[in-house]
């Protein structure tokens, strides 16, 4: 997100001025306000570094560009120690406490003494002290469970439970194919629907129904029948398009959404995000992994707003 607006600002600096876009170059240091905001009570000026699995990691460069962008430092499990009940990183002028770690591995290989044994990414004894109130953990280990995405169908339910609210926005239709009665109908209906693997991510795990060939419907139907717990459908929906600029011409491919959110003193909302784009004609995957790409998304200020 903030690469492609440097890149759009260097390319279209009049265009980009003329109107009034709203900037999102402050998203590295609301990011940091954020994660001290998280910080063991009682620290006055708390040390936070990014926990990336690595170079080989596909998300490294994002990794090291927020941690650079946010002046602090960017570790790996081996760099991090406990000691005295808390942790610490080894610097060249000797060991310095860390009060929050702003994790970017998975919940199985934060702590082989209590997650995957054979993880070398993490730090052993990491929970215990988290657990102690010693270090702060972004975001805090069990919040994966929303990426699975049976829970998406449970959402609007969840608003009404915790705010006493009908949801702003509605749902996609979501059938749940553990559910006997909604598994037939995903099953009569393969050929109009999306399937998707509930913890899949990247692309993978999926089935684009109307665009599938009659012996991937029946694998995929094979699936669901082995492990319904594993899979939700819907509608295949109509994706916005927008122009692509394509072997030297523009044609339109299908996009999303991906927008920033964070929660520290107050929820902040950037005016921006990251439009994922589908490069592949016709396709309605956006994920970078299958091809995708991605575009700078505008929020325009209005009149007399800064």
């Amino acid at each position: 997100m903030l690469e492609n607006r440097e890149v759009m600002k260097r390319t279209f600096p009049e265009v980009f001025t003329a109107s009034r876009v709203r900037p999102v170059i402050d998203y590295p240091a609301r990011l940091l306000e954020s994660l001290r905001y998280l910080a063991p009570d009682g620290i006055p000026s708390p040390v936070v570094v990014v926990l990336s699995p690595g170079l080989m990691n596909s998300a490294y460069f994002e990794h090291a560009f927020l941690a650079q962008q946010m002046g602090v430092e960017l570790v790996e499990g081996q760099d991090l120690v406990i000691a005295e009940g808390r942790v610490w990183m080894r610097t060249t002028r000797g060991f310095s406490r860390v009060d929050v770690i702003y994790r970017r591995i998975d919940d199985d290989f934060l702590d082989p003494r209590c997650f995957r044994k054979d993880s070398v990414l993490g730090l052993p004894g990491l929970m215990e002290v988290y657990l102690a109130g010693r270090v702060a953990l972004a975001n805090a280990p069990g919040t994966g469970v929303a990426d699975d995405k049976v829970v998406y169908a449970y959402v609007p339910d969840m608003i009404r439970y915790y705010l006493a609210e009908e949801p702003l926005l509605p749902n996609v239709p979501t059938f749940l194919c553990w559910i006997e009665k909604q598994r037939k109908h995903v099953l009569e209906n393969l050929d109009k629907l999306v399937v998707k693997a509930a913890n899949e991510s990247g692309g993978y795990g999926m089935l684009i129904g109307p665009h599938a060939s009659a012996s991937e419907r029946e694998e995929f139907a094979r699936r669901i029948e082995a492990s319904p717990r594993n899979y939700i459908a819907q509608p295949t929906l109509a994706l916005s398009r927008v122009p692509a600029l394509v072997d030297g011409r523009l044609e339109g491919r299908h996009v999303d959404l991906r927008p920033f959110i964070l929660q520290g003193p107050e929820t902040y909302v950037l005016p921006g995000g990251l439009t994922r784009v589908a490069l592949k004609r016709g396709s309605l995957v956006v994920n970078s992994s299958q091809g995708g790409g991605s575009k700078d998304t505008w929020v325009l200020a209005q009149e007399g707003e800064a």
